[in-house]
């Protein structure tokens, strides 16, 4: 299973609005552009669907920009990705249509996929932005706190390597 961009873009979107939350500034979709390499006109798609989802806050004019719409530590990853992907058919046959598997009656990888599919939204629903971003009282040991650095400092340093 391969989530699609847009889910991509929408966890990496609210991992910016947390780590702005964190160092009390407020994120826009032109740095999240930057930063991410995102078409702009994209990122705006995936922001006003966040924030109808009530996932983000969105403000115009000065001092505007994106914040979360909630703590992070009530943003749940299963959550989120349940609402930003739009097909979980792993094979033909998990579909409702008749299918043509002409090995179904005695195939058992359906079940077995479903099982998958199953663990692998009971360990995102287990996980929270907060999580993800090292700000609760127990966060998640293997994850490192995030640094954001724009487009030209990452050239910058890549230049400086070489």
């Amino acid at each position: 299973m391969r989530l699609t961009h847009w889910t991509d873009y929408s966890l990496r979107v609210l991992m910016y609005c947390a780590q702005c939350e964190v160092q009390q500034s407020v994120a826009t979709i032109q740095a999240i552009a930057d930063q991410h390499g995102i078409s702009k006109s994209h990122l705006t798609k995936i922001v006003m669907t966040l924030a109808a989802d009530g996932y983000l806050q969105t403000s115009r004019g000065r001092g505007g920009g994106i914040r979360l719409g909630r703590p992070a530590a009530q943003i749940v990853l299963g959550e989120v990705v349940r609402k930003t992907e739009t097909d979980f058919q792993m094979v033909e046959c998990f579909g409702e249509g008749q299918s043509h598997c002409a090995l179904l009656p005695a195939c058992h990888l359906k079940q077995l996929l479903a099982q998958a599919l199953e663990a692998f939204f009971a360990t995102l629903d287990g996980v929270t932005l907060a999580d993800l971003m090292n700000t609760t009282p127990t966060p998640l040991p293997a994850l490192q706190p995030l640094t954001f650095r724009s487009r030209a400092a990452r050239s910058g340093q890549k230049a400086a390597a070489a």
